[in-house]
């Protein structure tokens, strides 16, 4: 199971990023935990400064913006 977080404060495109995750993930069959973070502090701890950020697995690997989704695919193949 993947495990993925979403950094943000809760905004409609930080729901957005959630959403597409979870879409994508079940158009490939896979598995995912999806944690919405919201503390400012967690957040920037990862080096975010512009949200929503996504952390799959421990890695970041988007930040500000909605993603694309092939990207999305691509993180959590």
């Amino acid at each position: 199971m993947k495990q993925v977080k979403v950094l943000g404060p809760g905004c409609a495109r930080c729901q957005a990023t959630a959403d597409m995750i979870q879409t994508e993930a079940d158009r490939l069959g896979v598995a995912v935990a999806i944690e919405k973070v919201t503390d400012y502090a967690a957040i920037a701890g990862w080096g975010i400064a512009a949200t929503p950020g996504i952390v799959v697995d421990g890695k970041v690997v988007h930040a500000g913006g909605l993603p694309k989704a092939e990207d999305v695919r691509t993180w959590i193949k």
